[in-house]
């Protein structure tokens, strides 16, 4: 009878505050990771692959991500320059590139917000709708589109609900 109630308060007194702590422990933002397409072909086609320093850059772009992120999932545009910039970071992870459309931005980033809670989720677009995309999720034109030789600009935005997010913008 002692061991049981030894054990018992042995249990409650350990196993319990850990379950206490555990929303604590989960964070409740979701981590978007916004980046344009790397250098594409001057090719005068509508939808052209990336070039050398395109593929160079996208290889940089995965092995940043790899090194400081849990990448949950990746998101692209159907475009070969924004699947193509994704595809190095897919490969080592070993997941799939979901497509996005942007035809309802409030939806879209609601649902990555909820699908992905406490995780973290790359989203590859262009130079209109990269900032777009991170503006929406901030809730206030705060990024301008980017200009059409700008690459390596990566936007990381902490989010809890569409409007309540923070964001940062570095370069790679």
């Amino acid at each position: 009878m002692r061991k049981t109630i030894l054990v018992t308060l042995l249990l409650t007194f350990t196993i319990w505050p850990l379950a206490a702590q555990e929303p604590d422990t989960i964070s409740q933002e979701t981590t978007l990771i916004f980046v344009r397409h790397a250098e594409k072909l001057d090719d005068g086609t509508y939808n052209p692959s990336l070039s050398k320093p395109g593929k160079e850059r996208a290889v940089r772009l995965a092995n940043l991500l790899l090194k400081d992120y849990h990448i949950a999932a990746i998101y692209s545009t159907s475009y070969n320059r924004a699947l193509e910039t994704a595809q190095p970071l897919a490969d080592s992870l070993e997941i799939q590139v979901l497509t996005y459309d942007m035809s309802d931005p409030n939806t879209l980033i609601e649902k990555l917000i909820t699908e992905f809670r406490g995780q973290e989720v790359l989203i590859v677009g262009h130079s209109n709708t990269t900032p777009l995309l991170v503006n929406t999720t901030l809730g206030v034109g705060m990024y301008e589109q980017l200009d059409e030789k700008a690459y390596g600009y990566i936007f990381i935005v902490q989010a809890s609900g569409l409007g309540k997010a923070g964001a940062e913008q570095i370069s790679y």
